[in-house]
């Protein structure tokens, strides 16, 4: 796969937040994906890579570390987002952790999504904490608000608390090509976010071609998203392999042309451990172990946490729980 030209790697910037650098046209015009290369790369992963025993369930409490954990439905009320945010600080029974050994490790997730209305409810029940609040914003799923309520809508979010912000970008700059427009968009919802940090969500199910896919997510990051998301988790088809490849190779080569580190989330339709640990496991090759951080690298998650505290209980007594002994909150 190629996502353009090399350049000489920039500073390395220690972990500080991107910026962003000016739209280059030419290297986005540079950028070419080859679809079967990213089917093949990704289909060797469950056979090559295997984590068993205790190095598995190491893995599924990072996993669990770097969740986004959820909820965005219509029927959301204050007392749902409250029990999340207790499931947010103790993601994992106490007594699991406990046979882990790992109950002196303060695991936590790395933040609680929710809409904007329910900022407040959030930041409340998380007060104190290290787990971060997440507002989707900008029209979300769609996009498709006027451009300044969508300014607004960021504003308003963190004024209420929201420490990070999932955008939606306009697919119809993709669609178009109008990288231009896109970066503009992105920049000024940058902007907007002030101390928030910034995760630009792709909807990469929209978006026509996987080539489309490696340029919009240099777009953005050049427009100084600190993260870049495949899904809103409402469209037909969510995060994969293959996209998540490309994203990730198209941070891999922002870092090696700016020296800035961009995180990266997928989103929606990743709801076994099993599939969890492939994320993380392709996450290590293509990135490094820098990466597997929360910092770096988020789940989009609403179902995923139940099946690894499921195969958490298995590996400590040998049997597997039924759902309800994992409830949400």
């Amino acid at each position: 796969m190629e996502l353009g030209k090399r350049r000489n790697s920039g500073p390395d910037h220690n972990g500080a937040r991107n910026p962003g650098v000016p739209l280059d046209l030419d290297l986005i015009d540079t950028i070419r994906i080859n679809k079967s290369a990213a089917e093949r790369r990704v289909s060797t992963l469950a056979g090559r890579r295997t984590v068993k025993k205790d190095w598995q369930a190491a893995w599924l409490l990072k996993a669990v570390t770097c969740m986004d954990l959820t909820t965005l439905a219509g029927d959301d009320t204050d007392e749902r987002v409250r029990r999340l945010c207790a499931k947010a600080l103790q993601p994992v029974r106490a007594d699991i952790l406990t046979a882990l050994g790992a109950d002196r490790l303060g695991i936590t997730v790395g933040a609680v999504c929710v809409y904007h209305g329910f900022i407040k409810t959030a930041v409340k029940a998380l007060k104190g904490s290290s787990v971060d609040v997440a507002a989707v914003s900008t029209g979300f799923p769609a996009g498709q608000a006027p451009f300044e309520t969508r300014l607004k809508e960021i504003e308003l979010s963190v004024a209420d608390g929201a420490t990070e912000i999932d955008i939606v970008v306009s697919r119809k700059h993709v669609l178009n090509s109008n990288w231009t427009a896109l970066y503009d968009e992105v920049k000024a919802f940058r902007q907007a976010c002030g101390p928030a940090h910034l995760k630009s969500i792709l909807a990469t199910g929209e978006l026509g071609s996987i080539g489309k896919v490696g340029k919009a997510s240099m777009v953005c990051m050049m427009a100084g998203s600190d993260f870049i998301k495949t899904s809103t988790g409402m469209e037909s088809v969510n995060a994969t392999l293959p996209i998540s490849l490309v994203m990730m190779r198209a941070i891999r080569d922002y870092q090696t042309q700016t020296g800035h580190k961009v995180g990266f989330k997928p989103a929606g339709g990743i709801s076994d451990a099993k599939t969890a640990l492939q994320y993380l496991v392709l996450l290590k090759e293509e990135l490094g172990d820098e990466w597997l951080s929360p910092k770096l690298f988020r789940f989009g998650a609403s179902r995923l946490l139940g099946d690894i505290e499921r195969q958490l209980e298995h590996y400590v007594t040998g049997r597997y729980s039924a759902a309800n002994r994992h409830p949400m909150g």
